[in-house]
């Protein structure tokens, strides 16, 4: 059970990781199309797991909100969320639903430039998640508390 709350935690901060951008107007500006990347997961007792993300972004005209379709993979889970996020006067909220585990969410935030911190919450766990974004690049630090889950780490690299 464990485990299942870490991969739903995962996907809930994964959902969050496209929410940044290179614009000062719209923290989305960029973001449609395609990522793909990897990372690494640590667990509370100290194991890591490597997993590989793969991610489809669709956004508004108006580049004040962004639609989010994630899979990912480790050796002992897959992941598949949905997310919609918005972003108001540099202010990130939205909401989150990790299907293969059922679970849900909320997420809020600041962005400022190419970087953006945020809070989620849902699923039996919170965290707080950093997000850096350099043109076709993209860096997630997450860490977690409340589950088995201790940190993730990721690098994403548009491809579409």
């Amino acid at each position: 059970m464990r485990l299942r709350t870490a991969a739903a935690a995962v996907a809930a901060l994964l959902a969050i990781l496209v929410s940044t951008g290179t614009s000062a107007q719209s923290p989305f500006a960029g973001l449609h199309g395609v990522w793909s990347g990897n990372g690494q997961i640590r667990l509370d007792n100290g194991a890591t797991e490597n997993i590989k993300c793969n991610a489809y972004y669709t956004s508004r005209d108006d580049g004040a909100g962004l639609g989010i379709a994630l899979r990912c993979a480790s050796q002992s889970y897959k992941i598949e969320l949905r997310s919609k996020i918005l972003s108001q006067s540099g202010r990130i909220s939205g909401s989150w639903e990790e299907r293969t585990f059922n679970a849900s969410g909320t997420v809020s935030g600041q962005a400022s430039g190419s970087k953006i911190n945020m809070s989620v919450v849902g699923g039996g766990f919170t965290g707080s998640m950093a997000v850096s974004t350099t043109g076709p690049n993209q860096t997630v630090a997450i860490n977690t508390s409340g589950i088995g889950l201790r940190s993730v780490n990721i690098s994403l690299a548009k491809s579409g």
